[in-house]
């Protein structure tokens, strides 16, 4: 974690999962019996292999969905409404999802507009929020104008306008190259221990969990469930030079081969759905 919490006055967990079970109108039975906490100040990806549910249980962290059975908690409370108001939430979307039309400032400062804050409100965190995620000088840029790094730091941007201490973040940097990946993975890191904020990360990828994470959560095949909830060690700063260390690596090939037990089999070829 990245707060001291006083133990004198222990703190219901940000999110709770209890027994949680979903089955579509279609018959798919997407999560089974999935039980997870999510306490103040963590960073917790989910991991696992495409359509063990990752991304369903996300949105019913968001309130996009709710359980066929079993219950979900914010904060203590039965609904993300009667949460207190300093507790928000944001998500962050596999797609940056901007207004094509709008600048960068008008994309970001669009859930203060929605929210009614005053202008010269939206003007001050808009302004905040770009700085944050370095576009400072690409307020009046257009989305077209911008690599897909930039869109998604835009995107970033307008989660963190409304000044969340939860971030609920669908596997942002899937589509990314490598390098810009890493890059904005570093930044990520650096504004989760800046504002205190609670993460949850849905990914494919082993590197970037250990590399983000205090906490993985290994999911196993529909039905999703938790397999392993595995303890992540490494430096509060972590750089390239951690990406080289044995401690990643071998932090790494543990939840490799967890993935590979999970699923029975490991696959030689090229890692399909282990994240590499």
């Amino acid at each position: 974690m990245n707060a001291a919490l006083d133990l004198n006055h222990p703190q219901p967990p940000v999110l709770l999962a209890n027994q949680v079970e979903k089955t579509y109108s279609n018959g798919t039975h997407a999560l089974q019996r999935l039980k997870l906490s999510v306490g103040r100040g963590e960073f917790v990806s989910l991991l696992g292999p495409s359509g063990c549910g990752k991304s369903t249980l996300l949105k019913m962290f968001a309130g996009l969905e709710q359980p066929s059975a079993g219950h979900v908690r914010w904060w203590g409370k039965g609904a993300i409404g009667q949460a207190e108001a300093e507790q928000k939430m944001a998500m962050v979307f596999q797609e940056a999802t901007l207004m094509p039309w709008a600048t960068i400032a008008a994309n970001v400062g669009l859930p203060l507009v929605l929210s009614g804050v005053p202008k010269a409100g939206q003007v001050r965190r808009v302004q905040t929020a770009l700085n944050r995620v370095g576009l400072k000088d690409f307020a009046h840029a257009y989305p077209r104008e911008l690599s897909g790094g930039m869109q998604m730091r835009a995107s970033i941007a307008r989660a963190l306008v409304t000044e969340p201490n939860l971030l609920l973040m669908d596997e942002p940097f899937g589509a990314l190259d490598e390098f810009t990946r890493n890059r904005l993975d570093s930044d990520l890191r650096k504004l989760w221990a800046e504002r205190d904020l609670t993460v949850v990360f849905v990914t494919h990828s082993i590197y970037e969990a250990v590399f983000l994470s205090s906490r993985v959560v290994v999911m196993g095949a529909r039905p999703g469930r938790v397999l392993a909830d595995v303890a992540i060690e490494g430096p509060s700063l972590r750089d390239d030079a951690f990406r080289m260390s044995s401690g990643f690596i071998t932090q790494c090939g543990r939840l490799s081969a967890l993935l590979a037990q999970a699923n029975g089999q490991m696959d030689a070829v090229g890692g399909r759905a282990y994240g590499y």
